[in-house]
């Protein structure tokens, strides 16, 4: 993916966050921090069923922490608890630098974050919300 592309998805999920915001009636909520920078959010999902219905977050963080949580819930709303665990673990191997072209592709957006792998410094932040995402799908 070209460095604009990046700059743009990360731009414009940070500028126009969707899923910012309180969730009422939320079936689940977990809190992840980042203590190396100070990021900190809350991920509250609704699950019914099996399937994300809805889901948001709150708090603070960087451009990079904020646009991957946005990113991360406009993947996984809809899906069940097991396709966004499969894709949790895609995203891991992103950051770790060890996906496929076809993995990749099924990260859609998410994608845009590839390049954080070569970034040692931001990798706590682009991963929080899909850690604090583990926590919840491990404990729903």
């Amino acid at each position: 993916m070209s460095e604009n592309f990046y700059n743009e998805v990360l731009i414009d999920h940070n500028l126009h966050p969707q899923h910012l915001h309180e969730l009422p009636g939320a079936t689940c909520s977990h809190s992840g921090m980042n203590p190396s920078c100070g990021d900190e959010i809350t991920l509250h999902l609704t699950v019914q069923d099996g399937v994300i219905t809805d889901g948001a977050y709150t708090g603070v963080g960087c451009t990079i922490s904020n646009a991957s949580a946005d990113i991360m819930l406009d993947l996984i709303i809809g899906r069940t608890k097991a396709e966004a665990a499969h894709l949790t673990e895609l995203f891991m191997k992103m950051i770790g630098g060890e996906i496929t072209d076809d993995e990749l592709a099924e990260l859609e957006e998410a994608g845009a974050l590839q390049n954080i792998a070569r970034m040692p410094a931001r990798v706590k932040c682009a991963v929080l919300g899909w850690k604090t995402l583990r926590f919840l799908l491990d404990e729903e």
